[in-house]
């Protein structure tokens, strides 16, 4: 960097950007908009989606992820529903990742459902089992994403 450069950056005139190296990304979600959405935010990235919990299972299982994005709700009748049906939702993997403490150590967790009763269920298992977990609602994620794993 040259003597101007050095200057303009300590005077707060430019930004010094490094690109970072590309990450692994998990995602649980049965929303094809959402498959879009996530690959187009990490495009450059190598990401992994899974629409049910046996599917999620086997990745989790091959591979290492920096992060690890959990929906709850993995069916339309689980919308809305008064009842839990924790063997067919995000809450199924959230309770997995607890019970195979040597899966995923590092990764951090971010369960993005609009179901805020089964996120909280969710992190609060994660959490209690010694995992970086949070619950960030769909429509705030973007931002999320970004101070997190900025391009």
């Amino acid at each position: 960097m040259n003597l101007l450069q050095s200057l303009l950056r300590k005077l707060g005139l430019t930004s010094v950007r490094a690109e970072r190296h590309p990450i692994r990304v998990f995602l649980l979600d049965d929303d094809v908009r959402r498959h879009r959405w996530f690959t187009h935010r990490f495009k450059g990235d190598y990401v992994d989606i899974a629409a049910n919990v046996p599917e999620a299972q086997r990745l989790l299982s091959a591979s290492s992820y920096d992060a690890i994005f959990l929906d709850h709700d993995l069916h339309p009748e689980h919308y809305h529903a008064e009842s839990t049906d924790d063997e067919r939702t995000g809450y199924a993997i959230a309770a997995w990742l607890c019970a195979n403490p040597e899966l995923q150590r590092a990764s951090t967790i971010l369960v993005h459902t609009r179901n805020a009763d089964g996120a909280m269920r969710m992190v609060g298992e994660l959490r209690r089992a010694g995992r970086s977990a949070d619950y960030v609602p769909f429509p705030f994620l973007a931002e999320r994403i970004k101070s997190y794993w900025q391009r």
